[in-house]
């Protein structure tokens, strides 16, 4: 990557996080006060919605700060009231074309070297165990996935996504990030990861059924504990991601097609998948080259602003 191509990342990276911060400081004014319904389901998305949604995803999907919160925050303030699990599960597939794209030699090795190793009953390659360790840290949060969707059919309604609950756990997640970057040594690179990191890093994926826990927040935290580098826990989180979020956007979209895109509508479905892609390839980019000369106390302080914001809004009225 050349020096000019660092620094523009470098220079979106930041603008996309102050514009995110801006649709949130300046969103009460926006809706003159009111107070916005957090659990109220918006009954359609429109075209600059999804796109303005598909930006939020994309660039919150693989920075450690929870795009399922910021997908409910967001509109929230903005008085357009929540999008709905659906509407968010099915733009992520926007994410993961973006991180196939950018990570399409390391799944081909992967991929090709754990069959090289099964027809050689080479069981000691390290790709042959990546691809066991991303495949077994799916299984926790497919089984807390199907146990939501059995156990709990409305989950839009659910205490666990209301806003209290999202500024919590951006909170008590914050910490946790924060007691990580002190206690891990960040020494391992991608070369010695084994198939254990990646059961540890798939339970800690699972706590992402909680908005405002994140996904790739909880990983990579789980990454530092266990001493990778930041780089290198940021980009196996992004790795063991594909399998979750491909599987939780495709149930949803199979549900959204059943359903006759009653809650959004084709056209906006299908701009907020591009918008996502766009902005989560960018967000990638920006991430991998940040955590390679920067620690993640820049998202520690974002989390913990942003659960303080938060409850300061509800305990202000400005939200429900």
């Amino acid at each position: 990557m050349t020096r000019r191509t660092s620094i523009t990342l470098t220079y979106i990276g930041y603008f996309s996080l102050g514009v995110i911060i801006s649709l949130l400081t300046i969103a009460p004014s926006v809706v003159n006060a009111q107070t916005v319904t957090s659990n109220e389901v918006v009954g359609q998305v429109n075209l600059f919605q999804a796109l303005v949604l598909g930006f939020v995803q994309g660039m919150t999907e693989f920075i450690p700060i929870s795009s399922t919160a910021h997908l409910k925050a967001v509109p929230v303030f903005l008085g357009w009231g929540d999008p709905g699990v659906s509407f968010s599960a099915v733009i992520q597939l926007g994410s993961i074309a973006a991180v196939l794209w950018y990570f399409w030699s390391d799944l081909s090795q992967i991929t090709t070297g754990m069959f090289k190793a099964i027809s050689k009953s080479d069981y000691e390659s390290q790709d042959f165990w990546l691809a066991v360790g991303i495949a077994v840290g799916t299984i926790p949060i497919i089984i807390c996935g199907l146990a939501i969707k059995i156990f709990v059919p409305d989950f839009d309604n659910s205490p666990l996504r209301s806003m209290s609950a999202i500024a919590l756990a951006s909170i008590f997640m914050s910490l946790f990030l924060a007691l990580s970057e002190k206690i891990g040594n960040h020494k391992r690179d991608f070369k010695e990861l084994t198939a254990k990191d990646g059961v540890l890093m798939g339970i800690a994926q699972a706590m992402a059924i909680i908005p405002g826990c994140s996904r790739s927040g909880s990983t990579m935290t789980a990454g530092l504990f266990i001493n990778l580098e930041r780089a290198t826990a940021a980009r196996f989180s992004f790795l063991l991601g594909i399998p979750a979020i491909t599987l939780g956007g495709l149930v949803e979209l199979k549900d959204a097609i059943e359903t006759g895109f009653s809650g959004s509508g084709v056209v906006p479905l299908i701009a907020g998948i591009i918008s996502s892609a766009i902005f989560s390839y960018l967000a990638i980019a920006w991430l991998i080259k940040f955590l390679q000369k920067r620690s993640t106390w820049v998202f520690v302080w974002y989390r913990l602003g942003f659960g303080i914001f938060i409850l300061g809004a509800i305990f202000l009225g400005w939200i429900a």
